[in-house]
């Protein structure tokens, strides 16, 4: 909960300053509505990707349904290409 907040503030610069931005979620131990509303609002402002999503990340993104929304990739080098 307490580092939603500054990842909010980098992805939100992150969006305004390049076309595509690229989360490396493979550090997330935990995720709640919090964080798939900042994935979802980050989408929204930019070509965003998630790499390399912990069990507990993929399994919020597939109980929801974002996982059809977002691009989703197993690691950072695969998010980084165009695709």
């Amino acid at each position: 909960m307490h580092s939603i907040e500054p990842l909010a503030v980098a992805l939100e610069a992150a969006a305004k300053e390049s076309p595509r931005v690229v989360l490396d979620a493979s550090g997330i131990a935990f995720a709640d509505s919090t964080l798939l509303n900042l994935l979802i609002l980050t989408h929204r402002a930019t070509d965003f990707r998630v790499a390399a999503p912990t069990p507990q990340v993929q399994r919020l993104l597939n109980i929801t349904g974002v996982d059809t929304v977002l691009k989703v990739l197993a690691t950072v080098e695969e998010a980084a290409i165009d695709q």
